[in-house]
Parts: C-alpha cells; structure tokens; sequence
C-alpha cells in the first residue's frame, strides 16, 4: 500500500492531468450533439471489430467440439440412409444420392449402426499401417468391426480401449477386403502391396470378365465386417498376363487416408447370428 501511495504521490501531476482530459472528453461528447454522435459511431464500430475477432478466436478453438457434433449427426443420418435403403425395392435405389454407396447398389441385407470416431493417430508411410480412433469401448465399438469414411472403406478395428480403439488399415501388408466390381458383381479381392498409398491391387478377377479401366469397385457383403456396395476405389489399370490365370488390377482408392479426420466404426447388430450359423456349418468364415 505504501508502494502505492508513493507512486501517485511521484505521477500526481500527471495522473491530475489524465483525469483533467477525460473529463474534458465527457463533457464535449455529453453535451455536444455532432461530437458525441462521432465518438459514439467510431466506439460502436472498433467495438463490433473486438467482439468480432473475439467471436472468432472463441470459433476457432470450439471447432473440435462442432466438427464432433456434426460427425455423430453425420453417423445417425448415414444409419438412416442405409435403414431406408433395406426397405426399398431395388429400382428405386437408383433414385438415391449416396456418398459412400454406388448409386446403381440394391438394397442391404443386414442392419448396421455407425459411431463417429475422430482419427487422432495415422500412418500412410510405413508397410503396416495403423490409425487411431477417440472411439472405444465406452461408445461400443468392439475388435473386427469394419472403419469407413465418407468416401469409402478405411479398414478393420484391431484392439479397443474404454476411450480409444486402433485399426488395421487397408494400408497393412495383411489387410484384405472382399470385394466386387459393380458392372460385373464379379468378386475377387483388395490388396496394398506397399508404395503409393492411393494404389491397391483387385486380385482373384477372371480372364472371362471383361474389366475396364472407370470401373468402379465397392465391397462385396460377403462377410460381417462391411456393408455390400461401400466404395473401394476406380480401376485405373487392367492387364492380361498370359503366364497367370487372373488379372493383374491396380485400382486407385477412393479414401485419401493422408487427410483423414474423422471416419465410422460400422457395428453389424446381425454378426454374431451369421458367425454362428456358418460355424455351426462348418463354413470358415472369412473377416476381411
């Protein structure tokens, strides 16, 4: 306090002076129309300006909290989608404008239940590639559960935590998807063989077929991890080898899995009844 006192004691002058000048300014913008209505103006517009860059700074960090929101509001939309899908006849899915499902697609055979997920851990570099999801068991997702984005697949769930879950990606030496080419419903199979992360191989398609490059290729519903008919990826490149009796198909995927951010752990609610069904078959079951 005496530190105080002894510092307006040191600038009394000056302090006296400063108050002098705001008075001064009051009283020319309280009692002068022209003055007080340019102060007011200039203050109401560097005001919006402060609130303005204040509203955005806010913005800015809630962006995570927002793009949170709209993903599970994705989520719940995309489960609707695929409910509304399943009661349809098959022509009149054409009719339907679908980001992660071919257009010409009939209808789905199995119900599935979608979590959003933000991808917080990716690799795109290495031979086995992995990611890492904010979604885990709390949210209920469970190993073997297939991983899609907006754009197509992303791969199969490895390991879960309470909060978190790690997936194998379809940029993994061993990952494979059973897959089809939507003009034919020929399937065969994906396969990353290492090097350009947008580039995989569709093993498995007969000399017979006639594959085209444009053709697009989705998945084949042949097993409990993926929908049939979620984007793969396009043919960019078909060779007939006559040392081999299959294809040789580089097909360029449809997901950009440098720029993931977030993507949909697929729950199939029917699983465990097929499983059980082809197990009690003796039927072995292929999770890719």
């Amino acid at each position: 306090m005496r530190n105080l006192f002894a510092f307006i004691y040191r600038f009394r002058a000056f302090l006296i002076f400063v108050l002098l000048e705001i008075l001064c300014v009051y009283l020319i913008v309280r009692y002068n129309t022209y003055q007080g209505a340019a102060f007011f103006n200039s203050a109401n517009n560097y005001v919006g300006q402060v609130l303005e860059y204040q509203s955005g700074v806010t913005d800015y960090f809630r962006l995570t909290s927002v793009n949170n929101s709209l993903a599970h509001e994705n989520a719940e939309l995309r489960k609707e989608l695929m409910r509304y899908r399943t009661q349809q006849v098959s022509d009149s899915t054409n009719l339907l404008d679908s980001t992660f499902y071919a257009a010409t697609d009939t209808s789905r055979t199995a119900p599935y239940i979608l979590h959003a997920g933000r991808v917080i851990n990716n690799s795109v570099r290495r031979m086995n590639n992995y990611l890492t999801l904010s979604v885990g068991a709390a949210d209920g997702v469970r190993p073997g559960m297939g991983v899609i984005s907006p754009d197509g697949v992303v791969g199969r769930v490895k390991t879960v935590s309470r909060d978190y879950a790690t997936v194998t990606s379809v940029l993994h030496s061993q990952m494979l998807i059973s897959a089809k080419i939507k003009s034919s419903d020929t399937f065969g199979t994906i396969k990353w063989t290492g090097g350009d992360y947008r580039t995989a191989m569709l093993d498995y398609i007969p000399l017979h077929v006639n594959p085209a490059e444009g053709d697009t290729v989705v998945t084949s519903g042949f097993n409990t991890v993926f929908p049939e008919g979620v984007l793969v990826g396009t043919i960019t490149s078909v060779e007939k080898e006559q040392d081999k009796s299959f294809y040789t198909i580089e097909v360029q995927l449809a997901v950009d899995f440098a720029q993931l951010s977030y993507v949909y752990v697929v729950e199939n609610t029917r699983k465990e009844e097929r499983e059980n069904l082809e197990l009690e078959a003796g039927i072995i079951i292929d999770e890719q």
